[in-house]
């Protein structure tokens, strides 16, 4: 399998990462080791979390999903197989935000939980206006000095934003951003591509989507309002039900039809092959699910393939 490198920080990744937003939610301990397991046996890598994970579900107040990773890593022993990519910034209680302060906080907090000595890729998890970009970007540095991180990105950041970080950081000689981690698929691409894609080029960043299968839709399950109720995440559907939306599910069929596969593998081949993009997150939660989107690494859709889909999902 192709490996492709996260910017310009060494570390080489399998062109897909599977989202870690599901451990401790739809997924409970012992299916998440069974999936993780499943990924790293498959030849990938990349294990996309967050400290907030999972503090949406009642009960949860965060930490759910890094510490089920850090569980299965004691486990399986599988620390050097994989890449942990985590976030900081969103609220956890009433802590959140990039400040010096919480950051050397929160990474503690992390990798605690994840029971390593380092994560690979340690990310803003969204822009903090409030507190200068020089802050964050000085204390990452110290971070990956000190040898808790190895390389650092952002998420939810604005092309404008993004840009000024990168010139902080090359002013000042702190470790820059290596990647962006943005909301992209076939549906959502206007926000990405008009703005965020050129910045991205111009500096060689890495590039980890997330929503990549559009909150599920993309893989076909949702073709109605009456679909919605099939999962937890239905609600989060509706507003892709139209005729933008359904002229895209069309294409999936037709090239999924002739590669003998699920429209979910193809709208996850149709990230990857995008120019500048280093892998899409999707999760799952059964191992028929995870082997039916791991198989878009190995999918080449051809110029007629990727001309179908660019033409169902303009904007």
């Amino acid at each position: 399998m192709e490996k492709r490198e996260i910017g310009r920080s060494g570390i080489q990744i399998s062109p897909f990462a599977f989202g870690g937003n599901v451990f401790g939610w739809t997924a409970d301990e012992k299916r998440s080791f069974e999936l993780l397991d499943a990924f790293v046996d498959s030849g990938f890598e990349l294990i996309d979390t967050a400290d907030v994970y999972s503090r949406w579900v009642s009960g949860n107040s965060g930490g759910e999903s890094e510490t089920i990773i850090g569980n299965w890593l004691k486990k399986s022993g599988k620390r050097d197989q994989v890449i942990i990519a985590t976030k900081v910034g969103k609220p956890m209680g009433d802590k959140r935000g990039l400040s010096r302060k919480y950051i050397l906080e929160a990474v503690d907090a992390s990798l605690k939980r994840l029971q390593t000595d380092y994560i690979d890729l340690y990310q803003a998890h969204e822009d903090d206006k409030n507190t200068p970009l020089e802050e964050p970007l000085e204390t990452f540095t110290e971070l990956i000095k000190q040898g808790k991180v190895r390389a650092i990105g952002a998420s939810n950041y604005s092309a404008a934003r993004l840009q000024a970080a990168l010139q902080v950081s090359e002013q000042n000689n702190f470790a820059r951003y290596e990647c962006l981690q943005p909301e992209y698929n076939l549906y959502d691409r206007a926000g990405y591509e008009s703005e965020l894609e050129p910045v991205c080029l111009e500096h060689n960043l890495g590039v980890i989507t997330f929503y990549s299968l559009a909150s599920g839709f993309l893989t076909g399950k949702y073709r109605s309002a009456a679909d919605l109720n099939k999962s937890k995440r239905g609600g989060g559907i509706q507003k892709y039900l139209d005729e933008r939306g359904f002229n895209i599910l069309k294409a999936l069929d037709t090239v999924a039809s002739r590669h003998n596969v699920d429209p979910a593998t193809i709208a996850i081949a149709w990230v990857i092959a995008r120019p500048g993009i280093t892998a899409p997150i999707a999760s799952a939660t059964s191992i028929e699910q995870l082997q039916q989107i791991t198989k878009a690494a190995e999918i080449i859709l051809n110029n007629d393939d990727i001309a179908l889909l660019n033409e169902a999902s303009n904007y």
